[in-house]
């Protein structure tokens, strides 16, 4: 039971959220064109939630054979840092799950394009890449987390690649519009990784981590961060209103009062430590947004 909890812990379950929020997005985009899978959805939830998992192990790897997990980092003490879980077993939980999320994804192409063999390789090399992207964000020599572009990969994975790749396989089609929704998943989700690199700039700096916050400095990550929380809402509301039908497609910005708050308390903040919760905060908001937009467009 020890060992489970360990790797439940390994997994970071509250990460998963900011996941499922790119694909319920996408999968309501597909839902509002009125032609839709829900295997192929569920296909996609399952496929994300494997290498989300996938991305977490990778992490805790990469960043714990660096030693850039150690006593002094604020976050949540990791498994390998802790000594829970051994360098080998990560390294075979890393292999389990880039297998699954491998099969889950041909599966979920397969069953959504069939014998489209172009664009299922198209599809499959996303997939390739979205594996390459979760190990090499902290694993090896070259590990472009270290070198300021984990934002810009989180954006586009968590972004136009899952929400417009799910809308195109969950309904054979994507609306033009659709990239607007798309890039607003993608700059919330970098969004939590600026609040969680903010948190960890002292230690990062020291480790030789490189991220974003660290190159912008405290008060420009926080600028940014006020930059693309924004634009993110701004793009939501915009395509609210080109594809308008009804007031009900407005519901997700109940949320937004929640973010704008959490956003002027981040500014305030001198003591890094003291930004953790926000992180957890703008995953829930992220996907309570996904949630009650899919709601505007079934109350339409």
């Amino acid at each position: 039971m020890r060992k489970l909890r360990s790797w439940i812990k390994a997994f970071r379950l509250r990460t998963l959220p900011l996941a499922l929020a790119s694909i319920f997005m996408g999968s309501f985009l597909a839902i509002s064109s009125h032609y839709y899978n829900v295997k192929v959805i569920i296909l996609a939830i399952v496929t994300t939630l494997f290498l989300q998992i996938l991305s977490n192990l990778a992490n805790d790897y990469g960043d714990g054979v660096k030693g850039t997990d150690n006593k002094n980092r604020i976050g949540p003490e990791r498994s390998l840092q802790s000594g829970d879980i051994s360098e080998k077993e990560m390294r075979n939980g890393i292999i389990i799950f880039v297998l699954l999320s491998l099969l889950s994804g041909i599966w979920l192409i397969i069953y959504s394009l069939g014998n489209k063999w172009v664009l299922g390789t198209l599809f499959l090399m996303l997939g390739l890449g979205a594996i390459a992207a979760s190990i090499k964000y902290t694993v090896g020599k070259n590990a472009y987390g270290y070198s300021g572009y984990g934002d810009l990969s989180v954006f586009i994975f968590f972004g136009p690649v899952a929400v417009l790749g799910t809308c195109y396989l969950a309904s054979k089609s994507i609306n033009l519009w659709s990239i607007l929704p798309a890039i607003s998943m993608g700059l919330f989700s970098s969004g939590v990784l600026n609040i969680n690199n903010m948190r960890d700039m002292e230690n990062d700096a020291d480790s030789g981590k490189n991220t974003l916050a660290l190159i912008l400095g405290y008060k420009f990550a926080k600028f940014y961060h006020l930059s693309i929380i924004i634009t993110a809402m701004f793009l939501l509301v915009a395509y609210s209103i080109i594809t308008y039908e009804s007031l009900w497609q407005f519901i997700y910005i109940l949320i937004f009062p929640i973010i704008i708050k959490d956003i002027i308390s981040i500014n305030k903040i001198i003591d890094k430590s003291m930004l953790d919760p926000f992180l957890k905060k703008l995953v829930l908001s992220t996907l309570g947004i996904s949630v009650f937009f899919g709601l505007g467009i079934l109350l339409m």
